[in-house]
């Protein structure tokens, strides 16, 4: 199937890219700088669409066609930002997807954010006490993007992480949600990029917040 993803050019968009390719998929990686597009693309089954968040027409464009839509966009963690523009950009995305009848959406955030069903843990209030504390913008921001996804009634899985690291795949994966599951604070971003990947045909966790870790 043709996957839409937005933050295709990101640490973890590039490893997600990857992924879907690998497992037959094309893809239409949505980026915002031509030049960080990897030479290997111009090689496998990826479209390049070019242009801002708050473009809502190229967004649009980038959606069309697809049968499914992967974001792995996140808030910026330097203190020096201004604004929450994903919030409006993911608005965009989600209306784009049912203006062309697209139902599968995967996005990423943290454990600050609550699975529908899930009841606050001591790592739930723990990271949204730092994230409010040190982050507040980036909290702000996730909290918009993620209110947003979980309201439009698209068949859409939040994949949640607390701390990404550099290292390769790793032979364990744990997925779930706190306080019934055994979940760590550490995942490698292949294994996210791997998950991530696996929820487009997935269904287990659609309507759901799953996070993981290693």
């Amino acid at each position: 199937m043709n996957v839409t993803v937005f933050g295709a050019t990101g640490a973890i968009g590039r490893l997600t890219v990857a992924e879907l390719l690998d497992r037959g998929h094309t893809v239409t990686a949505y980026v915002r700088n031509p030049q960080k597009v990897p030479e290997s693309w111009a090689e496998g089954n990826v479209n390049v669409a070019i242009g801002e968040m708050s473009d809502a027409e190229a967004i649009d464009s980038a959606v069309a066609g697809a049968a499914a839509v992967v974001s792995t966009l996140g808030p910026s963690m330097d203190r020096k930002a201004v604004g929450t523009p994903l919030v409006p950009g993911t608005g965009y995305i989600l209306a784009s997807m049912k203006n062309h009848g697209v139902r599968r959406f995967v996005g990423h955030a943290t454990p600050s954010i609550l699975d529908p069903q899930e009841s606050p843990t001591a790592i739930n209030r723990l990271t949204g006490f730092l994230a409010r504390t040190f982050l507040p913008r980036a909290y702000e921001e996730l909290v918009g993007m993620s209110d947003q996804i979980k309201a439009s009634g698209l068949d859409w899985t939040i994949v949640r992480f607390i701390r990404p690291t550099n290292k390769p795949k790793q032979p364990r994966v744990r997925s779930g949600f706190f306080g019934p599951d055994n979940l760590g604070f550490s995942v490698s971003r292949a294994d996210i990029a791997a998950f991530t990947a696996a929820q487009v045909e997935d269904t287990a966790y659609v309507g759901r917040a799953p996070a993981i870790s290693n």
